[in-house]
């Protein structure tokens, strides 16, 4: 059997054919046969929009509407010459169909909008393959051109036909928020005195022609009746247009800061929260490799400094909230752990009308345990090595006390090109409460492009194989490594 052609009913928009759809525009091209309607004089501005995306070769369907508001003497009136024609339009595209046609129906603005498509679909949707791609309105291009709203929050639009009875009309306007009366044309006069007797006609607009060339916009209540064209049509914006909204506040009134968590590395560590806080900023201030990790972004100031100045960086975040700025404080991993949140929070006693918050991130220490399995399974501690702000005795103690607690350690800061020995050092402290074939993982760079995760034994560590750039989780007595190198601590102890 032959394959049956698909029909297709796409929506043009309102006439700007920049508005076209992607898809309309790749269904036009691609169609064996291009169906419009026109009026008697056989111009279609359908076809006139879709022509950009049209091809050679295309065979092409003009319906033409045997009358618009002329009178008639088929033995059904109007609405039966107009069920002729529909029906005999069908059959055309059904043929087309038959023979395994791909069948494109353009319509203007939408096409089960007030759309002459919708008479095609009724009559062929249940026939054949048929999809409906969607378009910009009418009245959505009305609203875009006015720079008016239709709706806010809880509010109701009702859209009109302008064929309705007068009374009809002012009642559904006088009861609704918004509206939009189409059909203009002949029915002007009567929906102007519509919106006179809705109480409405001072807030009203006229739109004619939305986003075409011959656009034009007027307060309805000064448009001449004489020449108004059926594609126009009266819009109420939303009542909330003209709700009154605050000004900005000027400059030098209170910002706030932010410290905000980046995660270990990328946006994919990045949380929403710490995303809408970067978004909303003004200002970014952070260690400079930290602060080039946020997309740039020309509205916001980036203040990059060196990593050694964090009692300074968090002054002058609170400096510029003072001044108004809305400050991104940015650190790696949690901002709250050997991070700026102490810093900028200590800074802040002297700042006491700036307003603080810490938006956390995903620790390296989670990155870290993640990509090894989960060797913080059960109770752990979180230590730095660095001695750079506490004594190396105070170092040793807390290890040596973590030690003899039998508690998992994830160690920060174990090296930098200044701080060579401590690893060793630290290595030597545990294994005189730990057994040598403790497992540990040295994760580098976990989210990063050179990231690497080695799995070893405190016996076994290797301090030349740690730099700053490494995160160090040391086992406890219950920590396991599976055949595969999955590294885990129980949840149960001994």
């Amino acid at each position: 059997m032959a394959t049956t052609g698909r029909l297709y009913g796409v929506g043009l928009g309102p006439g700007d054919p920049e508005l076209v759809t992607v898809k309309t525009a790749r269904l036009i091209g691609e169609a064996d046969v291009i169906a419009y309607h026109a009026a008697r004089h056989g111009r279609s501005i359908a076809r006139s929009i879709a022509l950009p995306y049209m091809r050679e070769g295309q065979i092409e369907e003009l319906l033409l509407y045997p009358l618009t508001t002329e009178t008639t003497d088929h033995p059904g009136g109007y609405q039966g010459a107009l069920d002729d024609f529909y029906a005999d339009c069908a059959e055309r595209l059904a043929a087309h169909l038959d023979a395994g046609r791909t069948v494109v129906v353009l319509a203007e603005g939408d096409p089960l909008f007030y759309g002459s498509y919708m008479h095609m679909h009724k009559r062929l949707a249940h026939r054949y393959p048929t999809e409906v791609v969607p378009g910009v309105t009418s009245v959505s291009a009305a609203s875009a051109v006015l720079g008016r709203p239709l709706v806010e929050r809880d509010e109701v639009l009702t859209v009109l036909p302008g064929t309705l009875p007068a009374e009809v009309l002012a009642e559904r306007l006088r009861d609704t928020d918004s509206a939009a009366v189409l059909k203009l044309g002949r029915t002007f006069g009567k929906v102007r005195d519509a919106l006179a007797e809705a109480g409405r006609l001072d807030d009203a607009w006229y739109v004619e022609r939305a986003t075409m060339g011959a656009e034009r916009v007027a307060p309805l209540k000064d448009v001449d009746p004489d020449g108004v064209p059926y594609f126009s049509l009266a819009l109420l914006a939303s009542p909330a247009e003209r709700t009154f909204v605050p000004e900005p506040p000027p400059a030098g009134t209170r910002g706030e800061v932010a410290v905000v968590g980046l995660g270990p590395a990328g946006r994919p560590w990045l949380t929403p929260e710490a995303q809408e806080a970067l978004a909303a900023a003004t200002d970014l201030v952070g260690y400079g490799p930290y602060v080039d990790r946020v997309a740039p972004n020309p509205r916001q100031r980036r203040h990059r400094t060196d990593n050694r100045v964090e009692a300074e960086r968090a002054r002058h975040a609170l400096e510029l909230a003072r001044d108004g700025a809305r400050v991104a404080v940015v650190s790696s991993g949690d901002p709250g752990v050997f991070a700026m949140a102490s810093a900028v929070l200590e800074a802040a006693a002297d700042f006491p009308d700036v307003p603080v918050r810490i938006v956390p991130g995903l620790t390296a220490a989670q990155a870290v345990a993640s990509r090894a399995g989960a060797p913080l399974g059960h109770d752990y501690c979180v230590l730095s090595l660095s001695d750079l702000l506490k004594p190396w005795d105070v170092v040793a103690a807390r290890l040596t006390a973590a030690a003899r607690a039998d508690l998992v350690l994830a160690i920060y800061n174990p090296a930098s090109r200044s701080r060579t020995w401590q690893v060793a050092a630290a290595r030597d402290l545990l294994l005189e409460h730990r057994d040598a074939a403790t497992p540990v993982v040295i994760g580098r760079d976990v989210g990063g492009e050179r990231e690497s995760v080695t799995v070893t034994t405190l016996g076994a560590l290797d301090p030349e194989q740690v730099d700053m750039r490494c995160l160090l989780i040391v086992g406890s007595s219950t920590t396991r490594v599976t055949d595969r190198g999955v590294v885990y601590t129980p949840r149960r102890y001994p």
